[in-house]
């Protein structure tokens, strides 16, 4: 597989009063990236929450309500990112959005779309306390890896990152890459999932990619403060930052993180490198405590 650019969005949330605003938000976006030649574009978690503010404030102010709301247009929302990735022939991670399920349960989803038709999706599946206790989303039950044609993609949605056991089933499955979606509103909240980023693009050798939501959006209920940078972050050795960090955006504005990344140096620093975490990782299961 060759190298191919990644587009990270660093993504403020919007405020609209018709679908053609947002329409026109999400195609400036794409747009951007396609003349900058990425070919994967990530948006974070939540994302599509500013989607509530379609239906006024009697809604958007309503934890319960908004989620209920929005499924009047996500199956429009989904045929957006559709006709996008075809248009260009594009891979884009929409951001994760709350569905209903059967039962009247809500799932945090993320969803791939190629240009072929969607390639997959991930269902956050350890829950935050907000998510809990407050807005009632439940949690998925399955990992999933999705085949792409850029190779095979694990997502961790933001706190999922921060339990090594889901990454780790997804690289011994095959996947070099792990797309993060994260949504936090306080420093220690965008560390906490950048630290687990970075410890399992060290533990797997693999790269693993956060795109938050960011600035702030007060007229939200759920969004309301966004904190976060974009960042791309690789193993710790030969040929990777010393700091194991690619790229990451800055703290003033919302916009796209680009980067260039290759497949085949991962397979290279898991044979060659100065440690071996991916291969060493059984080596924990055989280790007892001494009595």
């Amino acid at each position: 597989m060759s190298t191919f650019r990644i587009a990270v969005a660093q993504y403020d949330i919007g405020f609209f009063t018709q679908w053609e605003q947002f329409q026109q938000k999400l195609e400036h976006w794409v747009c951007e990236a396609v003349d900058n030649q990425a070919r994967l574009l990530v948006f974070p978690e939540y994302g599509s929450m500013e989607l509530a503010s379609l239906f006024g404030e009697t809604v958007y102010r309503d934890l319960h309500q908004q989620l209920i709301a929005m499924q009047s247009v996500y199956e429009r929302w989904q045929q957006l990112h559709l006709r996008l990735a075809s248009q260009y022939n594009l891979i884009i991670l929409g951001a994760s959005y709350p569905v209903q399920q059967p039962d009247g349960s809500f799932r945090n989803r993320a969803t791939l779309f190629g240009p072929d038709g969607i390639l997959g999706y991930q269902d956050k599946l350890v829950m935050t306390r907000f998510e809990n206790e407050q807005w009632q989303i439940s949690a998925g039950e399955q990992i999933e890896l999705i085949d792409t044609p850029i190779g095979k993609v694990g997502i961790n949605i933001c706190y999922d990152s921060e339990f090594p056991l889901i990454a780790r089933q997804q690289v011994e499955a095959g996947a070099d890459l792990i797309l993060v979606p994260s949504c936090t509103d306080t420093e220690a909240g965008f560390h906490r999932v950048r630290i687990g980023c970075q410890a399992r693009a060290l533990e797997n050798q693999c790269y693993v990619v956060q795109s938050p939501t960011f600035g702030c959006a007060e007229w939200s209920e759920a969004v309301d403060i966004n904190t976060g940078r974009a960042s791309v972050y690789t193993p710790v050795d030969y040929g990777f930052p010393d700091n194991g960090v690619l790229v990451q955006g800055g703290s003033e504005l919302s916009g796209w993180v680009y980067a260039d990344l290759d497949p085949g140096a991962i397979k290279e620093i898991r044979q060659t490198g100065q440690v071996f975490n991916y291969r060493d990782w059984p080596r924990q299961s055989q280790l007892t405590i001494r009595d």
